[in-house]
């Protein structure tokens, strides 16, 4: 085989090499007395404290099953459903139409997901209402609490 010549370079391919810039090394980060003694003092946490209660992470598995598995299923069905119309020639369907409507129930599934778990009491004596809503709204605030509270301490921390 010869070799392609110079000029015979792909589109995206750089015309010369770059002279790679000197990485600078950066000075090891000191930990202060300060942090290291806060961190001693605040208690560990083990893992079993941490994790979600079997009950509550079955209940959040079900919920999660039926808002995302019918929209789910539904999509898939869009499919089979828009094939025996056109197949049978009951009437003309755009595919833009199927496109979307299974496109919108795709996207109703992953959303279903995300209100799965929120939507699930997350107390373990607590099973909760079958739509949710009052779970979720409770849920959700203590999530925003939580992320603003984690925003604070690390703008507190500089």
């Amino acid at each position: 085989m010869t070799p392609e010549p110079e000029n015979k370079r792909l589109p995206f391919e750089p015309s010369k090499k770059r002279q790679k810039t000197a990485k600078t090394k950066k000075a090891p980060v000191v930990k202060s007395k300060e942090v290291e003694t806060k961190n001693k003092q605040e208690p560990q946490v083990t893992r079993e404290q941490m994790a979600v209660p079997k009950v509550v992470s079955d209940r959040m598995a079900r919920r999660m099953a039926a808002f995302c598995g019918v929209p789910t299923a539904l999509g898939m069905t869009t499919f089979i459903v828009s094939y025996l119309i056109v197949s049978n020639g009951w009437f003309k369907l755009p595919t833009v139409a199927v496109l979307l409507v299974s496109t919108g129930f795709f996207g109703l599934g992953v959303l279903g997901l995300s209100y799965g778990v929120i939507s699930a009491s997350w107390d373990e004596e607590t099973v909760g209402s079958l739509l949710g809503w009052q779970e979720f709204t409770s849920n959700w605030g203590r999530i925003l609490s939580a992320w603003r509270s984690r925003r604070q301490k690390k703008s507190s921390e500089f």
